[in-house]
């Protein structure tokens, strides 16, 4: 989230309290590491690489990529091992929806009053439904437009994102990790504030080691 990153931290800091916030970095990073182990492992020579938020090609994107990567993205680091051992990178999203979805947020956490807080909170949660909607469809198309067939495509997309109904019948998907407990894990989080037995599960899911995939 580039420059709105601290705003948002503060935000959940507030929303969760210190303690569970430092737990939940942790689940995180747990959760990226065997995100990576999973992905060092393959041969993924002309996989390619779409990624939620990425708006250009070559260059300009290899630079995100790279930049992202050096300020300690677990995600960009991921994605940079990919391309140095023979990946792709595909632009993923329309500028302009991810423009507006990045609009819509910096209004929240710049508003120096509550009120004002508030108000760009309903107008975003107002949109934000359409919005994510036209993303998804956008980043369909553009798999569609540029995987071909016996070709091996990673996504890395966030959790609210509805790709996977949108996606051709003919497509062979596997999650690295379960949408639908990846949700749940977060919905936890908020709601719980941890104190549930079920939500330390999702988290130890969340970090175990990825098995069972065809790629393994």
């Amino acid at each position: 989230m580039g420059s709105v990153a601290s705003a948002l931290e503060k935000g959940a800091i507030v929303a969760i309290g210190q303690e569970l916030w430092e737990n939940h970095k942790k689940t995180v990073a747990g959760f990226w590491d065997s995100i990576a182990r999973f992905f060092y492992s393959l041969n993924v020579g002309g996989f390619k690489i779409y990624q939620d938020g990425l708006v250009v090609n070559g260059t300009d994107a290899l630079r995100i990529v790279k930049e992202d990567a050096n300020q300690g993205s677990k995600n960009y680091e991921i994605i940079e091992n990919l391309l140095e051992r023979g990946a792709v990178l595909i632009k993923t999203e329309d500028l302009a929806l991810v423009r507006e979805e990045y609009s819509n947020i910096t209004k929240i956490t710049s508003s120096r009053f509550l009120k004002d807080k508030k108000a760009a909170a309903l107008r975003y949660k107002l949109a934000q439904s359409k919005l994510l909607r036209q993303r998804d469809e956008f980043i369909v198309r553009r798999i569609k437009e540029t995987l071909g067939e016996g070709e091996t495509g990673i996504l890395f997309i966030g959790a609210y994102h509805d790709i996977l109904p949108k996606l051709p019948d003919d497509l062979q998907v596997s999650q690295v990790k379960d949408i639908a407990m990846v949700r749940e894990y977060q919905a936890l989080l908020t709601t719980t504030k941890g104190h549930n037995q079920h939500f330390q599960q999702l988290a130890e899911y969340l970090t175990s080691p990825i098995t069972n995939l065809p790629f393994n």
